[in-house]
């Protein structure tokens, strides 16, 4: 009867469970609060701050047969592996599928990069991923279990795309000459995770979809999808002087992500392969 464990039920994880989680017969995650714990319903949901590990939590990773990780590492490592690394590693789970992110690779100046490519992170997130990454592979080898480290484009899907930004007022078109982004719907990352455990992949894996794009390009589209004028383009170095840090390091990067090894070796075929088809599923579910 086997158990999947998902070391933070977020986004990517919710979507994976909605989808897949009935090939388990019983599916275990954490969250942060009891009231976020509250609001789920296709899981049992279990409190875990990063801080403190409850015996509940510990006795549900000890009993799992499939794990996912989904929770951010911060300077002191991941959360998880501090407290539970011992547990994992004497535990049943065959399979690891660990979600990081393609901002390992770094600036590559618009340059193709796959998963031969040596990751040169720029920033401290990461680094902190990379490092993450290593560490559970380790633990995959000391203990002999398959690890899949997942790295994420920018994600998008229903409820999180420049559908909703455009709707809430918060789509901005902002342009840097030669700045690409590749992305990936929520929906595909569900199908590389479910392609994942049910190969016991081991190794690493870009998750991406087939088009670089500019934003700007994209929020014209969805522009175009909603029958609404896009917001004007505003030049980076004018957006720049009121961006975050996190969306600093964003434009900081540019590069172009091969996921041959997505579709070769775990056999995914992509339902979005661009942001075109996926920005038009959204929009006709949405109306």
């Amino acid at each position: 009867m086997p158990t999947l464990f998902c070391f933070g039920l977020g986004y990517s994880a919710q979507h994976y469970v909605r989808e897949f989680g009935a090939r388990f017969d019983r599916v275990v995650g954490t969250v942060r609060t009891p009231d976020k714990a509250a609001t789920l319903r296709d899981v049992e949901a279990l409190v875990f701050d990063g801080a403190t590990a409850s015996i509940e939590v510990t006795a549900a990773v000890g009993k799992a047969d499939a794990l996912l990780v989904s929770i951010a590492p911060d300077a002191h490592g991941d959360p998880a592996l501090k407290f539970f690394a011992d547990v994992i590693g004497g535990s049943n789970i065959g399979a690891i599928v660990y979600l990081s992110t393609i901002g390992v690779y770094g600036d590559h100046q618009g340059r193709w990069v796959d998963e031969e490519t040596p990751p040169k992170p720029i920033n401290a997130r990461s680094t902190e991923r990379l490092a993450t990454e290593a560490a559970w592979q380790a633990l995959g080898r000391r203990s002999g279990k398959a690890v899949a480290i997942l790295r994420l484009s920018g994600i998008y899907g229903p409820g999180q795309s420049a559908l909703n930004q455009l709707v809430n007022g918060t789509a901005k078109r902002i342009v840097k000459p030669g700045q690409v982004f590749n992305r990936i719907h929520v929906a595909d990352i569900a199908q590389a995770i479910d392609a994942a455990f049910a190969k016991r992949a081991d190794g690493v894996f870009n998750i991406s979809d087939d088009a670089a794009t500019s934003a700007p390009e994209v929020i014209a589209y969805a522009a175009e999808l909603l029958g609404v004028e896009p917001p004007p383009e505003i030049a980076y170095d004018v957006a720049e002087k009121t961006m975050t840090p996190m969306a600093k390091s964003f434009y900081g990067e540019v590069k172009r992500v091969r996921n041959a090894k997505l579709k070769s070796e775990l056999g995914v075929t992509l339902r979005y392969p661009t942001y075109r088809e996926g920005l038009k599923a959204i929009h006709a579910k949405s109306v």
